[in-house]
């Protein structure tokens, strides 16, 4: 038996502010831009992982009223998911987000667990790190 991961969730509260970041600061592909009736089902992934989404939902869409609200509350304090990338050049990662004016949360630092690595907020408040392993 195989498995392998397909979709990856992100709950965002604006999604023209999660595409410019997704699309036009990390350079990821968009995979699919649908609006529906319930919200907007957008994916986007890694030029080199044609097999990977990103889906980046409407923040508590299909959830009970109660649950969106808890939701939009934690997503504002940026306590919800978050997604870490492998590069092969933190350093100058970084520097091209943070030429972005994205939210920095770590600068390049190194890791005790054998990376180095960052991490940013993208608009909706999830973090975002790029780790890179230690030669």
């Amino acid at each position: 038996m195989t498995i392998t991961l397909q979709y990856t969730f992100l709950e965002v509260d604006d999604h023209e502010a999660a595409l410019a970041f997704y699309r036009d600061v990390l350079g990821l592909e968009v995979r699919n831009d649908v609006n529906m009736e319930f919200g907007r089902w957008l994916t986007v992934g890694p030029k080199d992982q044609p097999e990977i989404g990103i889906v980046l939902q409407s923040v508590g869409v299909a959830r009970p009223p109660a649950d969106a609200q808890a939701l939009r509350e934690l997503l504002a304090k940026g306590s919800l998911a978050g997604l870490v990338f492998s590069t092969d050049d933190v350093d100058a990662v970084f520097e091209s987000i943070r030429a972005s004016g994205a939210d920095v949360m770590q600068e390049p630092m190194d890791q005790p667990y054998g990376v180095r690595d960052c991490a940013f907020r993208d608009p909706a408040g999830n973090m975002v790190r790029f780790s890179q392993a230690k030669s």
